[in-house]
């Protein structure tokens, strides 16, 4: 049995990570207003988060540029109308999905962005593209995580051999990510022993990703805590796809580190995340989202069951389950 003292005391190795923004814009088209992101800017420096991710550095070739807000770009000179020169302990990060990016051409020398952490996101069957990835953000001067999704789909073999690849690359950090919100915490815990098999063997940090589709994203973030992983994600309000993310305001009211003060968190949320919830803007468990959960299966079809606005969850269910 897990001690209480590794869920319950401080522990300075912590790195709180907002995904509101790019999780978040994977809802609204990444249509956020500059005050909006101004404002959360700000609530997380005062609420002591560690790093901000700003969005996607996605390519301006693959996506139409008028289909989407500029946070699924990512544009440095976009970055620095919000936060100057960042001259703060909040560090920045964006995220890079393999075959989804132009890295060589859009990610930039460190020493030439105000961006800190490159976020590289990979599934099991693109690795070694990921890692081109990430020597190529290292060489460049930035810390580099990745982050490798649908872990729930995948055969352990083949994730010892991915997380084996990786460790002989420069990145600093693996993430733990569940994709589908399908896993539950024992499930998370024995995946974290195989995460630090290797986090040990190659000197590397951990992180985790929480999907909330079975209403779990606290509960699998808060037990990989006390399994020892120290990189946690989280969104202001639960905010992302589908069934959304671990809470920011359930994360901080957790943590047992006088540097985060879930104060600014609470009224960000007051008076900006109610305000696109009142906008209608949706996310958040329901039960669509919490039957591709319970299967096991990408949410795409609980996400198109929500956008045609359908309430027949049975007829639903029966759908996933015979694509099971």
């Amino acid at each position: 049995m897990k001690e209480i003292v590794s869920l319950m005391d401080y522990r300075s190795s912590i790195r709180v990570v907002d995904a509101t923004l790019r999780d978040g814009g994977l809802v609204n088209d990444f249509y956020f207003t500059d005050d909006f992101v101004k404002a959360l800017y700000e609530a997380n420096i005062r609420a002591g988060v560690d790093y901000m991710e700003m969005g996607y550095k996605a390519s301006k070739e693959m996506f139409d540029e008028s289909k989407f807000g500029k946070w699924k770009f990512c544009d440095d000179d976009d970055i620095r109308e919000i936060v100057g020169d960042n001259d703060t302990s909040l560090k920045l990060a964006v995220m890079a999905d393999v075959g989804r990016c132009n890295y060589k051409r859009d990610i930039v020398s460190r020493s030439e962005s105000p961006i800190d952490l490159i976020r590289v996101a990979t599934y099991l069957n693109t690795i070694p593209a990921a890692a081109d990835m990430i020597e190529d953000a290292k060489k460049k001067g930035y810390e580099v995580s990745c982050n490798i999704m649908a872990i729930s789909s995948g055969q352990e073999s083949d994730l010892r051999v991915a997380l084996d690849i990786l460790g002989k690359t420069s990145v600093d950090i693996f993430y733990i990510v569940d994709s589908y919100g399908s896993l539950y915490p024992e499930q998370i815990a024995r995946i974290t022993d195989t995460y630090m098999e290797f986090a040990g063997k190659y000197g590397k940090k951990l992180g985790i990703h929480a999907h909330n589709n079975q209403q779990l994203a606290f509960a699998n973030t808060i037990e990989a805590v006390g399994d020892g992983v120290d990189w946690l994600d989280a969104t202001y309000s639960g905010m992302g796809r589908g069934a959304g993310n671990c809470a920011m305001e359930l994360l901080l009211g957790f943590l047992r580190n006088p540097k985060y003060n879930n104060y600014y968190v609470i009224q960000f949320i007051e008076q900006y995340m109610n305000k696109l919830k009142e906008d209608g803007v949706v996310w958040g468990f329901d039960l669509q989202y919490m039957m591709t959960g319970l299967l096991n299966q990408h949410p795409r079809t609980a996400i198109q069951f929500t956008k045609d606005k359908r309430k027949d969850y049975a007829e639903f269910y029966k759908e996933v389950v015979a694509q099971d």
